[in-house]
């Protein structure tokens, strides 16, 4: 792993948000204030370590900085002129050299592309020299190897000449070992710009590959690849441009592993669009998004695992608009996951989001429209932001290898807290989940936010579902989901809670009223449902409530939990509707989860 300064904790106070209801959601609390402060974080049973910050410009201000030529640091005043014509080509200056249908360029400068070849462009420059192609309505197509190749130089420019139509093709196949194995290759950095277009099959291998950094600034740019549509083995960057990309193998790709501050993945502003047999973006360090629109379909086979962006190290989402469908997870890291801004949608067939360390959402807008398990990591933090998750397994799973634990306090069934958690202070979130709502193999501590679990309608899973507790200190809960696992928060949690049996089907409303008639909270049922739990700072300590669905009343007493669910953090009974009360660890039963 590389480099990332480790804090021992993390501040967690973030002034609350209203909850005035959403699409998905329908909830309406009175006067509930979610704010929090940094004494109720440190009260949670486990301190979470993340990296020093996912924030996107923490993330890239330790990578190196990629090499991109500007437009302003060359002129085409001076270009040398070269003439394709089919097998051949005629240049009006020096260091071009052709032979047959070879064209080499061997000295620094820039030179003007037009016309046909059958062969290719070879960049053989000393190894200090800047080299920019404009290319000018060319149709280059090698059958023998790579169109447009970089064996030396320092930085290459290809720039597409405006209202040019551009293409290159390369050959069908290549030894294993050939070099130069994509339709546009450099062995130095790499930069496209222009305001022409570029269409570029890649028929053996890669379509524009870079040993070094590989940048894009402008342009309209098409790939079709066997493998992968674009690769910078040390940087990708995108900051701007429409790209039209399919690939047999990963979309946008970095993959040098050797250096820690190498093989990440930026894309800053521009259209991006990607279809891919792997993954849409795949990084061997980060994954950054600033800025643009980026859509990515990772369709391969379900057992290929197609992931939508993957990264080593960090996925960062700071800006833009990230779309991703992918067969296996849509936002994947070995490392850590951060969303500070932008909006995200994932469809995914697997996890929506998964990190093997810590999940961060901290602003922007988060929407996992379908998947497994919507967001699982080993540390999950819900801070700001907007965060929809639907998923037909777990919503929120904290799961992961965090030690040994100690055992659960507060109930039976030999279930031990392992470490994870999931720390909610801010923002909104919804969760529409056909397994645990809020799932943690450790603690789940609430300060603050507006929260809505419509949990599942199966027994032997629940809305709320903690090994290590569940402490409430702040923020707005509504859990609502089906009985035989139902758990509520801890009995000594710092801020009050009611929990009620009382049955329902979608569309229903429930209400919920304090002793003197006052509708303290209301919602639109989402789904079928067995119990209510809910927290608010309008609910007092030991105060009786009334739960109110379709005309049933039932009354409750805060802090008094369901009978034959959980408390926070441990078994209880036998659940309802002579369901065992059973957690012995399947995916689907609210046991452990992987």
């Amino acid at each position: 792993m590389r480099r990332r300064l480790i804090l021992p904790t993390i501040p967690l106070a973030l002034a609350g948000l209203l909850l005035t209801g959403c699409a998905v959601t329908g909830l309406t609390t009175t006067g509930s204030d979610t704010s929090s402060s940094s004494g109720d974080a440190t009260s949670t049973t486990a301190q979470v370590t993340v990296d020093s910050d996912l924030d996107a410009t923490a993330v890239l201000a330790a990578d190196d900085e990629a090499t991109v030529v500007a437009d302003d640091d060359w002129t085409a005043d001076d270009a040398v002129e070269i003439t394709l014509s089919g097998s051949t080509a005629e240049a009006s200056g020096d260091g071009v050299e052709v032979s047959g249908s070879t064209v080499t360029i061997g000295a620094a400068g820039v030179y003007r592309l037009s016309g046909d070849l059958d062969g290719a462009v070879v960049v053989a420059a000393p190894d200090d020299a800047q080299v920019v192609l404009i290319l000018d309505g060319v149709d280059i197509a090698n059958t023998a190897g790579a169109a447009i190749s970089v064996t030396t130089a320092d930085d290459v420019v290809i720039s597409l000449a405006d209202g040019t139509q551009n293409t290159v093709s390369d050959a069908s196949s290549y030894d294993d070992a050939a070099a130069a194995n994509a339709a546009i290759y450099a062995d130095a950095d790499l930069t496209l710009t222009g305001s022409g277009s570029l269409d570029v099959t890649g028929n053996g291998n890669d379509g524009i590959a870079s040993t070094d950094d590989l940048a894009i600034t402008s342009g309209t740019i098409t790939v079709d690849a066997a493998d992968d549509a674009l690769r910078g083995k040390d940087a990708l960057v995108i900051s701007g441009g429409t790209l039209d990309l399919t690939a047999g193998g990963d979309a946008l790709k970095s993959d040098d592993d050797e250096d820690a501050t190498r093989g990440y993945v930026w894309i800053s502003d521009g259209t991006v669009s990607a279809t891919s047999g792997d993954d849409g973006i795949s990084a061997a360090t980060d994954a950054v998004v600033t800025g643009g629109t980026v859509t990515l379909r990772a369709q391969g086979a379900a057992d290929a695992g197609s992931k939508g962006i993957s990264a080593g190290v960090e996925v960062a989402i700071g800006g833009g608009t990230v779309d991703v469908t992918a067969t296996d997870d849509g936002l994947h890291s070995d490392g850590s996951i951060g969303i500070t801004g932008g909006t995200a949608t994932v469809a995914a067939g697997d996890d929506g989001a998964h990190a093997a360390n810590t999940l961060d959402v901290a602003a922007g807008s988060l929407t996992i429209a379908e998947s497994t398990e919507g967001l699982e990591a080993t540390d999950i933090l819900i801070r700001g932001g907007e965060t929809v998750v639907t998923s037909s397994d777990d919503g929120l799973n904290g799961s992961g290898d965090a030690g040994s634990g100690s055992t659960a306090g507060g109930g039976g069934g030999g279930m031990s807290d392992t470490g994870e958690t999931i720390t909610i202070s801010g923002g909104t979130l919804t969760v529409d989940a056909g397994g645990d709502g809020i799932d943690s193999n450790g603690s789940v501590t609430v300060t603050g936010g507006d929260i809505v679990v419509w949990g599942p309608t199966m027994q032997g899973n629940g809305a709320l579902d903690s090994n290590g507790g569940f402490s409430v200190s702040g923020g707005t809960l509504l859990a609502v989901g089906s009985a035989g696992m139902a758990e509520t928060p801890d009995a000594d949690a710092a801020q009050a809670w009611i929990a009620a049996t009382i049955s329902g089907s979608a569309g229903d409303e429930i209400e919920i009223t304090d002793a003197d008639g006052t509708v303290i909270a209301s919602a639109t049922a989402a789904k079928q449902f067995e119990t209510v739990v809910f927290s608010s700072s309008e609910v007092a300590a030991a105060g009786t409530y009334t739960v109110t669905v379709a005309g049933e009343s039932v009354e409750v007493t805060a802090g008094e939990a369901i009978a034959g669910g959980m408390g926070g953090g441990g078994m209880g009974g036998p659940g309802e509707m002579g369901q065992p009360g059973d957690r012995s660890g399947a995916p689907s039963d609210g046991g452990e989860n992987s």
